[in-house]
């Protein structure tokens, strides 16, 4: 699997919906490319943490990290989980499915693949929807301009999107790809979580909690200028 998009203008993201780190990147790419007016592309790419961890990716990990980065970057509009303690998502491989199967022209294509990748962490993020849920995800797929919401239902009902994701998954295990996320483009970029300068206090699991020292989204103009020519 290529990393290197034949596409000049489009960037491979690999990463986990359910990973806050992952989504601050791509909202600021995002952002940064719709000030612009830069037509790019993110071919998205899946680095399940749940399938490398064997575990849901632990909510005491995930909310401190919404509260840093959020109270950093007020514009992504994220807040502590708010919804019924029974919806709290305990998987976003579904999700994660749904996004590589909208990549299906008959769906949406990479714009409405990205389109819904942005949609599902909004929901997540801000909205405190259950996004494990096929029937939410739906939901939300119905929100985006150019999804087609009935057609991905029928990929989903066969199973689209499954392969794909274990298939990324197995190279997400080898040493290019670091974590989530990480950016590959054309001409050999490649940048895992970048602009963040952030360490946990000490280890999650006994109490540590994660300091944001800095974030700087200079990251940005360089990948754009190389995107856009």
């Amino acid at each position: 699997m290529n990393n290197n998009a034949t596409d000049p203008r489009t960037v491979t993201v690999w990463s986990d919906i359910g990973c806050p780190w992952a989504s601050l990147a791509l909202h600021t790419l995002r952002a940064a490319a719709g000030e612009r007016g830069a037509d790019i592309r993110i071919d998205h790419r899946a680095f399940p943490l749940e399938l490398f961890n064997d575990q849901p990716t632990p909510r005491f990990i995930v909310e401190p990290e919404v509260i840093v980065i959020g109270a950093r970057r007020p514009e992504l509009g994220w807040r502590v989980w708010s919804g019924r303690e029974s919806d709290y998502p305990s998987s976003t491989l579904t999700a994660l499915e749904a996004v590589q199967a909208a990549k299906a022209p008959t769906v949406g294509g990479l714009r409405g693949s990205d389109e819904l990748d942005a949609a599902l962490r909004r929901a997540f993020y801000a909205e405190s929807r259950c996004i494990s849920i096929i029937p939410v995800i739906l939901e939300i797929a119905r929100e985006c301009a150019h999804v087609d919401a009935e057609e991905l239902a029928k990929a989903l009902e066969r199973g689209a999107g499954r392969p794909e994701v274990y298939a990324q998954w197995r190279v997400a295990q080898g040493p290019e790809i670091q974590g989530s996320p990480h950016l590959f483009a054309s001409g050999g970029y490649t940048r895992h979580n970048p602009g963040a300068s952030f360490e946990w206090t000490r280890d999650p699991n006994r109490g540590g909690l994660p300091r944001l020292d800095g974030y700087d989204d200079g990251w940005t103009r360089e990948l754009l200028d190389l995107l856009t020519g």
